[in-house]
């Protein structure tokens, strides 16, 4: 949600803000306590004195919850400096260019949902910049929705234009440099939305659990190798 997409507007026009964010990514006071349980699974890999950079940061679920010394939330769409909660930098602009940051900016750089809205040249752009802003052994973490486990609903999200599995995507980050530490490929459900976000409870549970019902999305845990 964070590069324009082909034939679309630029960031405040409105192409997400008031389409996609009404009709797939409203906002849900449920999914916010989803992330946080989400970011305590995850510290394992975030060092709290981190410098972490969330890109299609969105409502800043991710941004406002991880424990961390800095934290920069960028998307495409409006909506992150509102979301943006004090002490979170909140920046509006396409994620397939940080040459706002420079090199070796960040320990940890996080994506959720985000590959997908993008086409493949866009993509391994972001991931090449992710690389540049990364510190040596820096951690990129991605969680995708996995099309091997639910292609009859993938496109149910009229934005998603790239597929990618967990084959797929620990493939090409392989190809582009980086060192694949964990590939999950039962994370999380597709979605947490309406009924499911109001379980949230269950979440520490469901990361913890070997056995994962209606997973749907994945998670890959990659490093900067040192250059």
């Amino acid at each position: 949600m964070s590069a324009t997409p082909a034939g679309s507007a630029g960031a405040g026009d409105g192409v997400y803000r008031t389409g996609y964010f009404e009709t797939r990514l409203a906002a849900d006071p449920n999914r916010a306590v989803v992330w946080r349980h989400i970011c305590d699974y995850l510290r394992r890999w975030i060092p709290a004195d981190s410098d972490v950079l969330e890109l299609g940061a969105g409502w800043c679920d991710f941004a406002n919850a991880v424990a961390a010394r800095s934290v920069t939330a960028m998307d495409l769409d409006a909506t992150v400096l509102k979301a943006a909660h004090a002490g979170v930098t909140a920046i509006v602009g396409d994620c397939t260019d940080l040459s706002r940051f420079g090199d070796g900016s960040f320990d940890c750089v996080l994506a959720s949902n985000l590959l997908e809205h993008l086409e493949r040249a866009d993509a391994e752009r972001l991931l090449h910049e992710a690389r540049r802003v990364l510190r040596p052994g820096g951690r990129l973490l991605l969680i995708q929705p996995n099309f091997r486990l639910n292609p009859k609903e993938y496109f149910d999200d009229y934005t998603h234009v790239a597929i990618y599995t967990d084959r797929s995507l620990t493939d090409l980050l392989t190809s582009l440099g980086w060192h694949v530490e964990h590939t999950f490929a039962r994370f999380l459900p597709l979605t947490m939305k309406s009924r499911g976000s109001r379980l949230s409870f269950l979440v520490p549970w469901y990361l913890r659990s070997p056995i994962k019902p209606l997973a749907g999305q994945m998670l890959v845990v990659a490093s900067n190798p040192a250059r």
